[in-house]
C-alpha cells in the first residue's frame, strides 16, 4: 500500500481554476479520480462501544465533526452530519450500513476494532467513501488514519518519570492488541530512559467501557505503592479517574496522579475533599484525533479523498502531545519533555512502537 503523509492544513479555500462548471449546475461538481466537490456534503461516525461522550477517542471524534460542520454550516442529522454509538461489537455492520443507507458522503469508522467490519462493507459498498481511525483498512474506497501514539507516550512517560515519589508506575490498557501496545511500550521506554530505576507496572481491562474494571484494577494498583497511572483505555478509564478522586477524598496529602489520553483530561481529574479543590490529573498524552477527522472531512469535501492511503498524524505534526493544562507538571519535567522531543524529532532516538523492539533499548 502506498503510504504517505498529509499536513494538517485545514483551508477549504479552493483556487477559482480547480472549481468545475457542471452545465450550469451551481450544486454539485463532480471531479475525475478520486471524488466530488459538493456544497451539500453529509459526514458521519460510527463510534466504538466506548460511546460518543468517553471522555477520550470517540468524544474527541465527535468534537472534531462537530467543528468541521459548524465550519460548514451544517446541521446535525442526515442532511449534515450524525454519528451512530454502538453498544457491542455486533453492531459495528449493522451501524456502518445504516450510514450507507442514509447515502453519506463520508463514514468514519472510530477505533481499531472497526477494521474488519468496515473492510467488508467497503467491499459490498463500493460507490461509498469511508475512513478508518487507528488502522489500516486496504480497500480504495477506505482511507486509512494512523498515529504515532508511541512519541507522545513517551513524553508522559518523562513526566512520570520526574514525578513519582513511590518509583512505582502504572499502565492500565483496554484491549491488548498493537495499538495499545504502542502506548504501552512508548510510556514505558520515556519512564526508563529518564529513571531507569522506576518500575511499571502493566494491566489490561480487556475492554475499552468498562469503568468497574478500569476502577479495580486502579485501586489494586494505588493500594500497592503506585502513585501515578496512565491509561489508555477509553471510556474503561474513567474508572481510573474515580479510584484516584476516591483516594484523594480520604486523604487530600496523598500523592496520586491519573495521566489522561486522547484529549485533555484535566477537568475529569477536579476533586472536592473538605473544602479545598483538588486535581488528580498529572497531564495528559492528546492525540487529535478531532484534527485528523476534521482535515479528512475537509479534503473529501473538496474532492481530494485519499481512498487506499495511510495518512499518518505524529509529533511533527503536532499532533500528538502533551496536555496545555501544565499546572501539575514540574518545570524540571516540562524542560525534560522539550529536550526528549528535540531528540525524538531529530531522530536522535526512535520509540519503540512493539514490545520486541522495546526489548532492544538500553536504559
Amino acid at each position: 500500500m502506498k503510504k504517505r503523509k498529509f499536513g494538517l492544513a485545514l483551508s477549504l479555500v479552493l483556487a477559482a481554476g480547480t472549481i468545475l462548471g457542471a452545465c450550469g449546475n451551481d450544486n454539485d461538481s463532480e471531479t475525475s479520480g478520486g471524488g466530488s466537490k459538493k456544497d451539500n456534503f453529509t459526514v458521519g461516525m460510527v463510534t466504538d462501544i466506548g460511546g460518543v461522550d468517553d471522555k477520550s477517542f470517540n468524544q474527541s471524534a465527535w468534537e472534531g465533526l462537530q467543528e468541521f460542520g459548524k465550519e460548514n454550516g451544517l446541521e446535525k442529522g442526515k442532511d449534515g452530519y450524525n454519528y451512530v454509538q454502538s453498544k457491542s461489537d455486533a453492531d459495528y455492520t449493522t451501524n456502518l450500513n445504516t450510514l450507507v443507507r442514509n447515502k453519506f458522503d463520508l463514514i468514519y469508522g472510530i477505533g481499531y476494532l472497526l477494521a474488519e467490519p468496515m473492510g467488508k462493507v467497503a467491499d459490498q459498498r463500493k460507490d461509498s467513501n469511508f475512513a478508518i481511525v487507528d488502522a489500516v483498512v486496504e480497500k480504495p474506497n477506505v482511507a486509512s488514519i494512523t498515529f504515532t501514539e508511541q512519541q507522545g507516550s513517551f513524553l508522559v512517560g518523562v513526566i512520570a518519570a520526574k514525578t513519582t515519589k513511590s518509583n512505582k508506575i502504572g499502565f492500565i490498557g483496554g484491549v491488548d492488541g498493537s495499538l495499545i501496545n504502542k502506548f504501552e511500550v512508548g510510556f514505558i521506554a520515556g519512564v526508563k530512559s529518564v529513571n531507569p530505576k522506576a518500575d511499571v507496572k502493566v494491566q489490561y481491562a480487556g475492554s475499552f467501557g468498562a469503568a468497574d474494571k478500569g476502577q479495580a484494577i486502579a485501586s489494586s494498583m494505588y493500594s500497592s505503592g503506585i502513585d501515578i497511572i496512565y491509561h489508555a483505555s477509553g471510556g474503561t478509564g474513567n474508572g481510573v479517574f474515580a479510584a484516584a478522586k476516591e483516594l484523594k477524598k480520604k486523604d487530600p496529602a496523598d500523592n496520586i496522579w491519573v495521566i489522561g489520553v486522547d484529549r485533555d483530561q484535566f477537568e475529569e481529574g477536579n476533586v472536592k475533599a473538605g473544602d479545598k479543590e483538588y486535581n488528580v490529573t498529572l497531564t495528559s498524552m492528546v492525540k487529535r484525533v478531532d484534527i485528523a477527522v476534521k482535515d479528512l472531512a475537509s479534503k473529501t469535501k473538496n474532492g481530494d479523498f485519499p481512498g487506499g492511503k495511510v495518512i499518518e498524524y505524529g509529533l511533527d505534526q503536532n499532533a500528538v502531545a502533551i496536555a496545555d493544562h501544565k499546572e501539575n507538571v514540574s518545570d524540571d519535567a516540562l524542560k525534560a519533555v522539550e529536550e526528549w522531543t528535540g531528540k525524538i524529532k531529530s531522530g536522535e532516538i526512535k520509540v519503540p512502537s512493539t514490545r520486541d523492539e522495546l526489548k532492544t533499548m538500553k536504559f
